[in-house]
């Protein structure tokens, strides 16, 4: 086991199988030694994790369903890795969308579910820049989708 999944496994965490696209795109990109992952919806073991921020879900929901899209993220990352989680240099980049109401401003505490996971379990490798905005809506009306730019070697 990667140092990285034993750490996630300490955490009780066990990384998904990389989840397919859902569409006419590429799960993710590698050039060079970055990795751009496409955006990860919310989904736990018991299938999406909907609902609208301001209106249905709550901050503490949003943030699971961030941590379970930094999950999904890792999970594609691996892939990208050929299996080799441990290639990871860094985190250089989330870019989080909140399905919320017009006048939900908690984006950011909302994204810190993927954030304070990545860290937690990656260290300083986890420690990234971000952005964290709202969606009128997003894909199957799940809460949270993340997208990930990593660097690996």
């Amino acid at each position: 086991m990667s140092m990285i999944e034993n750490k996630l496994a300490q955490m009780g965490v066990t990384l998904p199988d990389a989840p397919a696209p859902a569409a006419n795109y590429v799960p993710f990109v590698v050039s060079g030694n970055m990795v751009y992952v496409s955006g990860q919806i919310s989904q736990g073991p018991n299938g999406n994790m909907l609902g609208k921020l301001g209106e249905t879900a709550t901050v503490e929901e949003g943030a699971i369903a961030a941590r379970a899209c930094a999950i999904s993220l890792l999970a594609q990352l691996k892939a990208a890795c050929d299996g080799d989680i441990d290639r990871l240099a860094r985190v250089v980049k989330l870019t989080g969308f909140v399905n919320s109401t017009s006048g939900f401003t908690d984006q950011p505490r909302v994204i810190n579910g993927a954030s304070d996971f990545l860290v937690d379990a990656l260290g300083d490798k986890g420690r990234h820049a971000r952005s964290a905005v709202s969606a009128a809506s997003l894909p199957l009306g799940v809460m949270v989708e993340i997208e990930a730019i990593f660097e690996i070697t």
